[in-house]
């Protein structure tokens, strides 16, 4: 799964669609208006941004229009209520990846929220083999030589997280930021346990987890 950032100023319906992207799998960060949306993409690694047009202050197409002259190449699904085609067109010229009309059925955030975050790796099947390890990022299923495994939702995140790593070095800090995101909190070790419980599940015939003190972690075939 990924990191999301959420820009959605009514705050129930960003309880409501962070809730359903956090069932998925995803991390999300929630903020309602554009100065922090710039602010959270200036230097976090986010696979997606769901971004409401009717913001305070500073519109989403503002946004939008800043973030793309910044050279980010972040996928943009756009939230409105118009169902205007000038402001479609305007949004797609300006440089959004997709819409989304309220209100929407939590399947197609869903089906939409996929397809954009393959783009995101340059992949479009949702599907990544490493060694004798297949990961359905679709389903958020995994299996080693066609055993599946049991994995529990941050479980997940940890191994997509080093697979997409392509085998290299993934710093701690840029993994807990990838899991618990800005709001999570984080027990002491939580890391370590994760990653322990994800070795055991591997085992014996799965791709090994290193640990390389100071520098993060990384996974390689046996």
């Amino acid at each position: 799964m990924s990191r999301i950032l959420l820009v959605e100023d009514d705050a129930a319906l960003s309880r409501g669609v962070a809730a359903l992207l956090r069932a998925s799998g995803h991390t999300v960060d929630c903020t309602g208006d554009g100065e922090s949306a710039l602010t959270y993409t200036m230097g976090e690694p986010y696979g997606l941004i769901v971004l409401d047009i009717g913001l305070p202050g500073m519109s989403g197409f503002e946004v939008l229009k800043t973030l793309r002259a910044r050279a980010c190449k972040i996928p943009i699904l756009m939230l409105t209520a118009r169902d205007r085609v000038t402001d479609k067109v305007k949004g797609l010229d300006l440089g959004a990846d997709d819409y989304l009309l309220k209100p929407f059925d939590p399947n197609e955030l869903d089906a939409r929220v996929r397809a954009l975050l393959r783009r995101t790796h340059g992949d479009p099947t949702p599907v990544l083999v490493f060694g004798n390890l297949t990961i359905d990022r679709s389903h958020a299923k995994a299996s080693v030589s066609g055993r599946p495994l049991d994995l529990r939702r941050k479980e997940w995140a940890v191994l997509e997280g080093l697979v997409g790593a392509a085998g290299g070095i993934l710093p701690k800090e840029r993994l807990l930021s990838m899991i618990y995101g800005f709001d999570g909190e984080v027990a002491p070790n939580a890391l370590e346990v994760h990653i322990a419980r994800l070795r055991k599940k591997l085992e014996p015939d799965g791709p090994a987890i290193k640990t390389l003190r100071g520098l993060g972690y990384m996974i390689e075939v046996m």
